[in-house]
């Protein structure tokens, strides 16, 4: 196993909203992504989700609540648990989750990635 360099690895992504593997923990997913703009409204019915704010600055819509994450800060949204992030800047993401969960949850539309990139 090599070192994960994350800021090497974030480097490559040049897109939002495109979750790149950056590596495998116990049948989860490390993932790293840029976003920026909203996301959808969505859900995990099966899996928690986990999100790191590495730069920037990500507002988590509830439907009860709102959380700001900054850089650092994390947050595990429960599964069945719906959500919306938003970033009004550019932010950079690690998260963790399951190896089966889709991002955009039960929701299929454009932003719908299922063949991950690994970098």
């Amino acid at each position: 196993m090599d070192i994960i360099k994350l800021k090497e690895k974030l480097a490559l992504i040049q897109d939002y909203w495109n979750p790149r593997i950056v590596g495998e923990l116990n049948g989860q997913h490390i993932k790293l992504a840029k976003i920026k703009g909203e996301f959808i409204w969505h859900k995990h019915d099966n899996e928690d989700e986990f999100f790191m704010v590495l730069e920037g600055e990500l507002l988590l819509l509830f439907r009860d609540k709102k959380v700001v994450l900054k850089k650092n800060d994390c947050y595990i949204v429960p599964k069945g648990v719906e959500h919306k992030p938003i970033a009004e800047e550019e932010v950079s993401i690690m998260l963790f989750e399951p190896i089966s969960t889709i991002n955009t949850g039960e929701t299929e539309n454009e932003r719908t990635v299922k063949d991950l990139e690994r970098i």
